[in-house]
């Protein structure tokens, strides 16, 4: 107990500290943005830097779900069950801050929050199939045969995640391409400079630490749930 107790706040002042420092160099370090004809951009690019961060974040907690299903499948333990709940219970979560602040940016830039588009619509997508597999879990009463049917859910529902991330690079799209090539030519101008690059990274890892903490803590709160569940038996 008192292992995991220093664990978790060890954790929890990392995620703090450094969400902090991320949170700073956004709006304090970061220099002007400019567009490639010297113009300077709105400041509610900015949200950029969280925006990216948390999709890629959902991203992986969508992949621990992926790994931990098949662990369940190969080991049939309880442990790798817990873990794919976790994860997707706080993926849900990110993936709808994915929503939110692309909307909000889109807002600030295009004048709306919405538009069915590929990447947004795939966005909602993936959020729908994950909601879907927590409601599936709902719906079943047999804790073993719940377990089994979400493993599998969470196998094919991983297909979602790639769509996702590669929609914009598949199909013409409202949605700026950051970073590599799309099929039909176009191609992601990228983030130049060292200032813009450290910032984008410590966002990643200050995301990233917030979801392991978010994770750690969720499991955590599932073991104790099911000890009291035995205890009452």
């Amino acid at each position: 107990m008192s292992l995991k107790w220093n664990t978790e706040k060890a954790l929890t002042i990392a995620t703090v500290i450094l969400m902090s420092l991320a949170i700073w160099l956004v709006f304090f370090y970061l220099p002007e943005m400019k567009s490639g004809t010297g113009q300077v951009l709105d400041s509610s690019f900015k949200i950029f830097y969280f925006h990216l961060p948390i999709a890629f974040t959902a991203y992986f907690a969508f992949l621990v779900v992926l790994i931990a299903s098949v662990q369940h499948l190969r080991l049939n333990s309880s442990k790798w069950d817990t873990i794919a709940l976790s994860a997707a219970e706080v993926g849900v979560v990110f993936s709808f801050l994915v929503l939110v602040t692309g909307s909000i940016w889109a807002k600030a830039t295009w004048g709306w929050y919405w538009i069915w588009e590929p990447r947004l619509t795939t966005s909602l997508v993936l959020m729908l199939v994950y909601l879907t597999y927590l409601m599936l879990r709902q719906a079943i009463e047999d804790p073993e045969k719940r377990a089994r049917l979400a493993a599998v859910f969470g196998i094919v529902g991983f297909v979602s995640v790639p769509l996702s991330f590669l929609s914009i690079r598949l199909w013409r799209s409202a949605h700026p391409l950051m970073f590599g090539s799309s099929a039909y030519g176009g191609s992601g101008g990228g983030l130049e400079g060292t200032t813009l690059q450290i910032t984008l990274l410590v966002n990643m890892a200050a995301f990233f630490l917030l979801f392991v903490t978010m994770l750690v803590y969720r499991i955590r709160n599932e073991e104790l749930r099911e000890e009291l569940l035995a205890h009452d038996e």
